[in-house]
């Protein structure tokens, strides 16, 4: 159900500036490089940046944010103007600035100067939280969320409050509907090397430690993995494609689409949806730094692009699962690996190795031989022989390998492929699956990815069969 009300945005304003040019020469009295610039431009950044993005697919948003009287505040104003509703708080000190440097395309360095403390936030403040539809705390840890902490708890008990955390702020309030910390800041400056099975289980502590509803930790070119308190099994959402580009402000690009999601009414999964093919889009349009950014607005959901095959061309032919597996861990890489009966392949099974291929560096699908799908389905099951529906699977592109096996599930089948990442469609409950037993014992994850409803093979298969003509009708 879509919020009345504005979306309000809560967090740090800065200042972001790009410096761009060419560096051909090292300076005379240093082994530095020289730039000579040819462009500089500036824009709102933290809070700003994320009010923003949320613009463009919110009619009224209402950003507040601590602003002091200095240059840099005034170059944010401008900015901001017309573009998004600000209230303003005191700031004693003047705005953060950021300042990157780029050669030849390429950072080079980055600068930072300025910065103040957040003063009491008046009564205009405190009314626009009191009066918002759907909340976003953009939190960089220089206190404004801080400063509106308990006006933000009471706000949590009947609108939904997105909350993008920083190490240097606090938690978020009690409440909270979605957090959306990014891997380093779920676990620390060691995050992004952590397994999947690890983002699981931290997602889930913090879910729980922070009294959230959910907990969405992003992971970049991988998506992001939606979590809940008490070990529900979680949701992986993949990227819809590799994007390459300047990542810079994807995270408030990610939180700025959650919140507007969550106030079109948009259920968590939706928004985190919407939100990872935002942010990849984000990216392959040059990030924050593209000029046309501002001036264009992309769409909401998915964006058709190149999608990276997990195949290398190094890889052993389609069919040889176990020396496929073999040769990836060899090098480091991860494994995926789903699982089912295939008897029909309609666009909920491709739509879902799509996205299963995208998380890791291969895809190895397990398929039910005929004798366990005719005990799994009953009679007149299989509709296609193994040896059909190995063949079509094998011709997909997201898939690298196909393997069958015998047994009612692929327990015993992924004891020797030893994988990663374990995958099943969205209505299985991953986590009390057999298969999700048997992967945490060598530290793997199953998690459960979106699936589009309303199509199964059975029911399929029955849709089929009211359309045959009677023969003798005839």
């Amino acid at each position: 159900m879509t919020t009345t009300g504005p979306l309000v945005v809560v967090g740090d304003l800065l200042l972001d500036q790009d410096v761009t040019g060419d560096a051909t020469r090292l300076a005379p009295d240093a082994p530095v490089p020289v730039v000579d610039v040819a462009d500089e431009r500036s824009r709102p950044g933290g809070a700003g940046l994320a009010a923003m993005l949320a613009a463009r697919h919110h009619s009224d948003v209402v950003l507040v944010a601590a602003v002091g009287a200095d240059e840099a505040s005034a170059v944010a104003r401008r900015a901001l103007r017309d573009r998004v509703c600000l209230v303003p708080i005191p700031l004693e000190g003047t705005l953060p600035v950021k300042t990157r440097v780029f050669a030849g395309g390429h950072p080079l360095v980055r600068i930072d100067r300025g910065g103040g403390v957040p003063g009491r936030a008046d009564a205009r403040a405190l009314a626009a939280l009191a009066g918002a539809g759907t909340i976003l705390v953009a939190d960089y840890g220089r206190g404004t969320a801080e400063s509106l902490r308990p006006a933000l708890a009471a706000a949590a008990g009947r609108v939904s409050v997105a909350w993008d955390p920083h190490p240097k702020g606090g938690p978020p309030v009690p409440g909270t509907r979605l957090a959306t910390p990014n891997a380093a800041e779920a676990h620390g400056p060691d995050g992004r090397g952590a397994s999947l099975r690890a983002h699981a289980e931290r997602g889930a502590e913090l879910a729980a430690r922070w009294g959230a509803g959910c907990v969405a930790v992003t992971l970049g070119e991988r998506g992001a993995l939606l979590t809940r308190p008490g070990g529900t099994a979680p949701v992986l959402v993949p990227a819809p494609y590799r994007a390459e580009g300047d990542p810079c402000g994807a995270g408030d690009c990610f939180s700025a689409a959650v919140a507007a999601a969550l106030a079109a009414g948009a259920l968590p999964e939706e928004a985190v949806e919407r939100a990872v093919a935002e942010a990849a889009a984000f990216v392959r349009a040059g990030g924050a730094g593209n000029r046309e950014l501002w001036e264009v607005t992309p769409p909401t959901g998915p964006v058709a692009g190149p999608v990276a095959g997990p195949s290398s061309g190094e890889e052993p032919a389609p069919g040889d699962a176990f020396e496929l597996a073999r040769r990836v861990h060899a090098r480091g890489g991860t494994v995926v690996a789903t699982g089912g009966c295939f008897d029909l392949l309609h666009a909920g099974h491709v739509g879902l190795l799509e996205n299963a291929g995208r998380i890791g560096d291969c895809l190895i699908v397990c398929v039910n031989s005929d004798t366990s799908l005719a005990r799994l389905k009953g009679p007149g099951r299989p509709l296609n022989q193994l040896a059909d529906r190995m063949r079509v699977l094998s011709a997909l592109g997201s898939v690298d390998a196909v393997v069958s096996f015998d047994e009612d599930t692929p327990v015993r089948l992924l004891e020797s492929l030893r994988p990663d990442v374990w995958v099943k469609g969205g209505d299985y409950a991953a986590d009390d699956l057999p298969e999700a037993r048997v992967l945490r014992s060598w530290g793997g994850q199953a998690v459960a990815l979106p699936y589009l409803d309303g199509l199964s093979t059975t029911s399929l298969a029955h849709r089929a069969a009211r359309t045959v003509p009677d023969r003798e009708a005839v």
